[in-house]
């Protein structure tokens, strides 16, 4: 059983699996890891820590061609996948349910793969969830982020020049990075305020230190595996209304907000934007979705009225070693799910293999993805 570790695009600075985890993979009997040369340059690890842990450093044509796993964040090209052999496995994120070419890709050519972006929401996949370790790092940064910008102290400061008011946060969205915004931006002392279509998020938002604001209205669909639903034209108008009323007095706004395979909901208008206090900074999140935002641009940082609005989806890039230990930990504890004894072993009875899988022996077999792009 040979594991490869690719080499993430030049814009990413993660890696999918750290040098620690290397070493680890000894606990399931693995015969080699192989490593692309570089490809933990960008989170601080050398091909020599790699070496280190008992890790090989090979070319990129060698993995694809001749790994049984391989490994990495973002999907190969369409033309690396020509290489790949018929009967090796692909890990990595695959968002299908927004990318249904790239699907039809791995059905064509016959390629096992698993999503990690599918990883259900349960107790027992919670180890090998990496939206949600990346969340929490990109709600982490998403208010230092803001906070470095911002052209004021973040807590309340008692000086000999007199008091400073402490910062007013809002957040939209308390899912796993908006939570971890609002316990970031607490810890430096600001007020939050914070809002979710979802019932459940009020108990986690109070606990933070937070305020909750509440749209009454909101559908909250416990099929939905926790996720935010698309919501009724009534429920926007009111939400766009008080989104407004708050983002007016905010000094920091940070969107979170996203449906999965949907774009992103509109929740901050123009006029809310120019709106806002001169030298507010918002941070938007869905920002690869469209935005929560009207005027969001995918990376990049626009001014408007003397606000600075950041469109940055990616933000785990910002903290690369942190993000990608993270990540590496999920891998590892998904990869003890495929391999026994050294060898590879596909349980299509487990739950979480199932939900995983997006494509084996030319066909979809997630029926989550199946039902969202009504595949028969």
């Amino acid at each position: 059983m040979v594991i490869g570790i690719l080499h993430e695009p030049s814009q990413e600075t993660r890696v999918a699996l750290v040098p620690d985890e290397v070493d680890k993979l000894r606990q399931l009997d693995v015969e080699a890891v192989w490593v692309e040369s570089g490809s933990g340059q960008g989170a601080f690890y050398s091909d020599e820590d790699y070496r280190s842990k008992g890790a090989e450093i090979k070319g990129r044509s060698e993995i694809l061609a001749e790994a049984d796993i391989v490994v990495g964040i973002f999907p190969p090209t369409t033309e690396e996948l020509e290489v790949l052999r018929s009967d090796a496995v692909l890990i990595g994120q695959f968002d299908p349910l927004r990318h249904k070419d790239w699907i039809d890709i791995l059905v064509s050519k016959n390629v096992t793969s698993f999503s990690m972006d599918l990883i259900p929401r349960t107790t027992r996949a919670q180890s090998m969830d990496v939206l949600s370790s990346q969340a929490s790092v990109a709600g982490y940064v998403s208010v230092l982020l803001a906070g470095s910008m911002l052209p004021r102290f973040m807590p309340l400061m008692m000086t000999a020049a007199g008091t400073i008011k402490p910062a007013k946060v809002l957040v939209l969205g308390a899912g796993v990075a908006g939570l971890q915004a609002i316990a970031t931006a607490r810890r430096l002392g600001a007020t939050v305020e914070a809002f979710d279509v979802r019932k459940a998020a009020k108990e986690e938002v109070l606990s933070l230190g937070a305020k909750f604001i509440e749209v009454e209205g909101a559908r909250d669909e416990e099929t939905a595996g926790g996720y935010a639903v698309e919501q009724s034209e009534e429920f926007l108008r009111r939400q766009k209304a008080m989104v407004q009323e708050h983002a007016s007095r905010a000094d920091i706004l940070i969107t979170t907000a996203q449906i999965p395979g949907r774009p992103a909901p509109k929740l901050v208008t123009e006029d809310t934007v120019r709106n806002m206090p001169k030298g507010a900074v918002i941070v938007d999140m869905a920002a690869a979705t469209g935005g929560n935002c009207a005027l969001t641009e995918d990376g990049k940082t626009i001014h408007v009225d003397g606000v600075t609005l950041i469109g940055d989806s990616y933000l785990p890039r910002r903290l690369p070693q942190d993000a990608s230990r993270m990540y590496s930990r999920n891998i590892f504890a998904f990869l003890k799910l495929l391999i026994s004894e050294g060898s590879l072993h596909l349980n299509f009875e487990d739950d979480i293999v199932q939900a995983t899988c997006l494509t084996h022996q030319g066909k979809v077999v997630s029926q989550r993805v199946r039902q969202f792009h009504q595949i028969d």
